[in-house]
Order: structure tokens, then sequence, then C-alpha cells
């Protein structure tokens, strides 16, 4: 069979194969990997820039006044990112999660969430569409982000006390206007989650004031080992708060009882306080991966396609959508891409398969 091949851009896009058109086979419907791994979800980044500087995301002395980020011609439209994702929606993909970044920092992104609600899966059902922020800006855009569709939002804030809050963003932003974002949300009627990031000698001492906190709310509280993702976050090992110590704090506390997943291939681990008031959810990719259940791709911002959180690596679908490919062509390369996916690294950590190539960074490709 003849085939075309996109130019590698850099170092960090592999070429996609695309039939041509008498060639083509679009393998519509559930996808598996060579894991067995279907396709379920897809996280959406549509800006690299964030008004925060959280060190274990965006450090500030490496995303300075000198830092290169992409210009607004690079990103894709979104009419682009509608089109790929009701591709992806043809594949199985039921849960989208738009990402950044800060992607309330992307102008007018209430018609995106207003054309990614309008999605369909092949069997008629709507698509459970996310968001993550900081919520620097959620007050703002709350109502909105609601009345356009968006069915639930994540909020990433890693501490209460303000001292420390202040000093994880680096940029001196109070927690009482995260607090307040949070609040708009849940007054706009947006079911909210709360993603803690737990580093040792930084936040750990936060675990229980913010489980005490959410859980007096009714908010989830979702707890997240420090993670080894991008390379300029200077991550060790001896900073992860493990699992099953975060669990054990709140248990001695607040006694806890483990929950069966919601779906297969949640990553959270889920445990209900025993009072019956709420639930708490650990993510433990370092300690206890859970990669052999990951049902997720990811699309930057310039349209790359990456198949794992800690890849090197994407595939520049932009490219095929520049260059004229129609549906079929780009149905027929992700099926081809998710079929021969092997990606499973936080089992590999530390071992010479999973080590030496520089990894994509969060800010880039979404959390």
């Amino acid at each position: 069979m003849s085939e075309r091949f996109i130019p590698v851009l850099d170092a960090r896009v592999r070429r996609v194969a695309v039939p041509e058109p008498g060639q083509i086979r679009p393998a519509l419907g559930h996808l598996t990997d060579r894991l067995q791994r279907p396709l379920r979800d897809l996280r959406i980044s549509v800006t690299d820039r964030c008004n925060f500087r959280c060190t274990y995301c965006m450090p500030k002395e490496v995303f300075n006044r000198e830092h290169r980020f992409l210009q607004h011609s690079d990103l894709l439209s979104f009419e682009e990112i509608t089109r790929l994702a009701r591709v992806f929606v043809a594949h199985g993909v039921e849960k989208i999660r738009v990402t950044g970044g800060e992607p309330l920092l992307r102008k007018d992104l209430t018609r995106l969430i207003r054309m990614l609600a309008e999605l369909t899966t092949p069997d008629g059902g709507s698509v459970d569409l996310a968001l993550t922020t900081n919520a620097s800006l959620l007050r703002r855009h709350a109502a909105s982000l609601a009345q356009a569709g968006l069915k639930r939002i994540t909020v990433s804030l890693d501490a209460l006390d303000d001292v420390v809050f202040r000093r994880m963003n680096d940029v001196d932003f109070p927690v009482a206007a995260v607090l307040d974002g949070i609040e708009a949300a849940a007054d706009a009627g947006l079911p909210v989650k709360i993603n803690m990031v737990v580093q040792r000698g930084v936040n750990e001492h936060q675990i229980l004031p913010m489980a005490r906190w959410f859980k007096q709310r009714g908010h989830l509280l979702r707890m997240i080992e420090f993670m080894d993702v991008g390379t300029t976050n200077g991550w060790r090992l001896d900073q992860v708060v493990p699992a099953s110590e975060i669990v054990a704090a709140i248990n001695a506390e607040m006694p806890l009882a483990p929950v069966d997943p919601n779906y297969p291939g949640e990553v959270a681990r889920r445990w209900r306080y025993r009072d019956g008031h709420g639930e708490i959810g650990v993510v433990a990719s370092v300690t206890q991966a859970f990669c052999r259940s990951c049902t997720r791709a990811r699309l930057s911002i310039e349209g790359r396609l990456f198949l794992c959180l800690f890849a090197s690596q994407g595939y520049d679908l932009r490219a095929l959508l520049r260059g004229g490919a129609d549906d079929e062509q780009v149905a027929t390369a992700l099926g081809r891409i998710w079929s021969a996916r092997t990606d499973r690294y936080s089992e590999l950590r530390g071992q010479n398969v999973a080590d030496g190539a520089a990894r994509v960074e969060m800010s880039y490709i979404g959390g």
C-alpha cells in the first residue's frame, strides 16, 4: 500500500502515515491497543500559558520571560479541535477534559465548550465534558461555562494555608480567590472536584486541613502523588508521599472504607468516609502504577497526539488536518496509532527502557 508521510517537525513529533484514498479502511467504533486497553478518554490542551508558576509544573526558573510560548497561529483552532474530537468520539471516547496550561486564559473558551458539548456518541448519548483549572478566573466564567454545556470542573489546589499556597503557585496568588472560584462554580450548578499534588517537605501537612475543609463542603478531594512529569520540576523519589501514607493520615482522624471504582480504568482509588459524609480519591501513579488500565489519550495545543502522560514524542495530527486529509483518513490514522500503543511508563519507572528521553512537560500536554 502506498503511503505519504507528514514531515517530522522536531524530536517530539512522530510521522503519521496516511493511506491513499482508495486504501482507506476507517476503524470506527471502539479501539483497543496492544495491551487490550480501550480508548475512552481524551484530554485536550488549549494553551501552554498559565498565570501560575507552580514549582512542580511550570517552575519560574524555566518558564520565565525568555521562554518561547507558542504563537496563536500554531494552536489548533476551535473548529480543528472539534473536528478531531468528533473523530475520537467515533472511536469510542466518552469523556473529554479541557486542560492547559490554564485553559481559561484561552480567549473565548466558552465557544469551544459549546461546540464540544454538542458532540454525541455513536449511540446518541452525550459526551462527559469537563475542565481542569486553577480557578483564578473561575468566578468570572463559571456561569457561562455551565450554560455552554460543561458538565464538571476540577480545580487544582495544593494547600489551604495561604502562605504555603502563595509559595507553591509562586506568583503570590491568594488561596481565598481560588476558594471563591470554587464557590462560583458550585453556585452555577457545576460539580467540583479538587486536585491536590502532595510533596514531602512542601505541603504534606495540608492533607488533613484539606480533607476536613472539603468534607464539610461536600466537594470531592483527590490527592495525587508528586510525579516525574516532564524534566523541569526537579522531581525526586524522596519527595513522593505514598498514597498509603495519605490514606492512613486521614483514616486516623476520619475513618475511611474502600469503594469500588466508578468505571473501568478510573485512575483514582476511592475511599468513603465511614460516617457517610463524602469520599476522597488518591492517585498513586508512582507507588501503585495503573498503566494496565489506562484509557487516556492527550491532544496538545498544536495538535500532537500523546499516548502517555510521560511520553517523549507525539503524533502530528495538525499536519493531517492542514494538509488536506479528510475525516476518514484522520480516523484511519488514529486507529493505527492507538492500535499500536504499548506505553506503560509508570510500570517501567527506573528501568533503562523508561529513562533517557526528555519527556513532554505537563504545562504543554495537560495533566
